[in-house]
């Protein structure tokens, strides 16, 4: 089986260096790209063509919900994840207005981070 291709986006490298681990070794997932923050994803998006882009909403420079946005719109097949600490109402209707596909709060067990990655 092919491996998924994932794009992972947050501004902590510390926190794009330990996603990248635990959902290397989870299996069936290929870490193509990183990006510290939303224009960044929005370009590694449109050259490296992921599967998935994994992407935090408060960053510097853009912001993940902007970037969704263009992201959808140069890479359409790409399917869009919120990774936040931002889990109450207000910022999950606002991330799936601005085109995310699916929405996971910091600190999730990795089995509902793998679901909404894994899921097509």
């Amino acid at each position: 089986m092919a491996s998924l291709r994932l794009l992972i986006v947050d501004d902590v490298p510390q926190v794009r260096e330990d996603l990248s681990i635990a959902l290397t070794l989870a299996g069936g997932i290929e870490v193509v790209g990183q990006a510290s923050d939303g224009q960044e994803a929005v370009e590694l998006a449109a050259r490296l063509r992921p599967d998935v882009v994994l992407m935090d909403l408060e960053m510097p420079v853009m912001n993940g919900y902007e970037a969704a946005r263009q992201v959808k719109a140069r890479c359409p097949a790409c399917r869009v994840v919120a990774l936040t600490v931002h889990g109450d109402e207000a910022a999950r209707q606002k991330a799936f207005q601005a085109g995310f596909d699916d929405f996971v709060v910091k600190g999730a067990a990795l089995e509902t981070l793998l679901r909404a990655i894994l899921e097509r």
